[in-house]
């Protein structure tokens, strides 16, 4: 159920405080409860929880005709969902069984209903497949394939004697085992078995390739997985057709070469847009059927904003969380190349970070992007993660070959901001009370506090590397007062630019101008702070915010050599 409701609770709806009566609570307590971190299509159904009708895909799905059909979209948008509403579609086993779980469905009324429960159907999840070292990875693969082969166990007894020996060696994870060819036999003992071709079905394909990446493996995963695909997917006569879901597509070369039957839905692609995700349409007829379409506006603030194809999308795990909890705040957390992002966000430069600066200043970034991941570890790639892994989105037209990059939406730009504070600001939260003392005019404390709590959490950095090092700190200021404050640095503002111009929202709070230093010794700090000070007041930046009515602003040089700093502040009151 969405919550506990108590008759005379206070409810806001249209704008107004109202008191629900006892009727309107009995009514809230009926409603069907949401699926909350379930993914079996068969519980969803059977246990009566709320379902967006997804059926449709299935025609989709049998229209195409594609050989081998593979999804890339991000964690949490309902990729084994999908899959497993494909298993109880077209698997024979239960058939009749699993009929029922479709009435009343889109699909029941579908020329293709005559296609369920017609095939024998090998359904493999690879999401757990991460390992720190090979060895673990390998282990893993072998357990799960041995599980697999036990859910067919009843094959043996018609096998000859060689096959026996085969599927028992993989059956029992004994030495002598084919693994690599261990989908490939399953698959055509299961149709000399049925005398049906088989139906196979791979979620999270990328998850072990991912690993093996960020981990030191990659020769090794390749290698294994490479055949066990291929050998499954090319060519394969037994094979009715395959579906394959994950967050990224590697490249051909890497795990699907000389796979010419392969069709890749991915983000950018119209076909199958609005079956991964919730439609606006979904979103809304859920907030109507829990009393809660008076949020919608709230609601598409903070989930949506993603486009996949021409379709928006909501973010369906934060959806029925909020559906769940009624409260707005950040549900979605994003885990997938977490690794590789660290490990790029580590080496980027001052471009990436201005980039970075203009993502949570609400701007658009042009970046080329490719449908496929090499991970040839160019700090460049990192666009591609950030898309694919539901960080950013695409926004409107592309700029030659170049898509327009943005944060989707409230909900991201939170996870985000904190994510990047966490890895190089110390944590969220010490540098936010940092800020505070900032923003509570307590200047003399706030650089107590950088010195203190933030410069000794940065020991890891390069701090030859001045642009980047001190950029990083420019944006976590700014980030953390983005809630309250409007960042104005791209714009000529007097003579010139501060390197942070922040106006407040509310006009009665102060605006800052900050102007960075570095010093080229310790010696000299107090003279770079003096002068970045002075730097504010002569080149006049301050033109702007007094022109839009700001009418205190807080001048402050700081300057830094290494891991110290100097900081040189004034508050400026204007008359009007």
């Amino acid at each position: 159920m969405i919550r506990k409701i108590k008759e005379g609770e206070i409810n806001m709806k249209d704008g107004k405080l109202k008191e629900l009566t006892g009727k309107e609570v009995e009514e809230m307590r009926d409603k069907k409860p949401l699926p909350i971190g379930i993914d079996d299509f068969k519980t969803i159904i059977e246990e009566d929880y709320y379902y967006a009708d997804k059926t449709e895909m299935i025609e989709k799905l049998l229209d195409d005709g594609a050989g081998v059909t593979l999804f890339t979209r991000p964690r949490r948008f309902g990729k084994t969902l999908n899959m497993s509403m494909l298993n109880y579609f077209f698997n024979l086993k239960n058939r009749e069984e699993n009929r029922k779980l479709f009435e009343n469905l889109y699909i029941s009324k579908s020329k293709y209903m005559n296609q369920q429960g017609e095939y024998p159907v090998i359904y493999l999840s690879f999401k757990d497949i991460k390992a720190l070292n090979w060895e673990k990875c390998y282990y893993l693969t072998r357990r799960l394939i041995t599980y697999l082969y036990n859910e067919f166990e009843f094959l043996r007894e018609k096998l000859n004697k060689k096959d026996l020996s085969d599927f028992d060696k993989v059956w029992l994870d004994e030495e002598g085992a084919d693994w690599e060819n261990s989908l490939k036999n399953l698959l055509r003992y299961l149709y000399e078995y049925y005398n049906k071709k088989v139906v196979v079905l791979i979620d999270e394909y990328d998850t072990p390739i991912v690993s093996g990446y960020n981990n030191g493996y990659k020769k090794e995963v390749l290698a294994l997985y490479r055949s066990l695909y291929s050998t499954v997917l090319k060519s394969n006569t037994h094979l009715q057709f395959s579906v394959m879901t994950g967050i990224l597509r590697i490249a051909k070369e890497g795990i699907f070469s000389g796979l010419n039957n392969l069709q890749v839905y991915n983000i950018f692609e119209k076909n199958f847009s609005e079956y991964y995700g919730l439609t606006e349409e979904e979103v809304l007829e859920g907030l109507k059927y829990y009393n809660l379409e008076y949020e919608i506006n709230d609601v598409k603030d903070w989930y949506d904003g993603y486009q996949f194809g021409n379709t928006e999308v909501y973010n369906p795990w934060s959806i029925i969380n909020f559906l769940k909890n009624g409260k707005l705040k950040p549900y979605w957390q994003g885990t997938a190349g977490n690794e590789t992002i660290n490990e790029l966000l580590d080496r980027g430069n001052k471009e990436l970070f201005d980039d970075l600066e203009k993502l949570f200043n609400n701007e658009k970034i042009y970046k080329s992007i490719d449908d496929f991941t090499e991970f040839t570890n160019s700090v460049s790639e990192i666009w591609e993660l950030f898309l694919y892994s539901g960080y950013l989105t695409t926004a409107g037209m592309m700029k030659g070959n170049k898509y327009p990059l943005r944060l989707p939406n409230t909900e991201i730009r939170s996870f985000f901001k904190k994510r990047f504070i966490d890895r190089f600001l110390a944590s969220y939260n010490t540098f936010t009370d940092v800020i505070m003392d900032l923003k509570k005019g307590n200047i003399e404390k706030f650089g107590e506090g950088l010195q203190n709590e933030v410069l000794s959490s940065l020991s890891y950095f390069d701090t030859d590397k001045d642009e980047k090092y001190y950029k990083v700190f420019l944006i976590g200021i700014f980030v953390a007062l983005m809630n309250d404050y409007v960042r104005l640095s791209e714009r000529e503002s007097g003579h010139g630019r501060a390197d942070l111009i922040l106006e407040p929202k509310k006009k009665e709070n102060p605006g800052y101008i900050f102007e960075f230093k570095v010093a080229k010794s310790e010696e000299e700090l107090e003279s770079y702070a003096e002068e970045g000070f002075e730097q504010i007041k002569e080149k006049k930046y301050d033109t702007e915010l007094i022109n839009r009515g700001v009418t205190e602003i807080i001048y402050i040089g700081l300057a830094f050599y290494k891991k110290k700093l100097k900081m040189k502040y004034e508050n400026r009151i204007i008359i009007v």
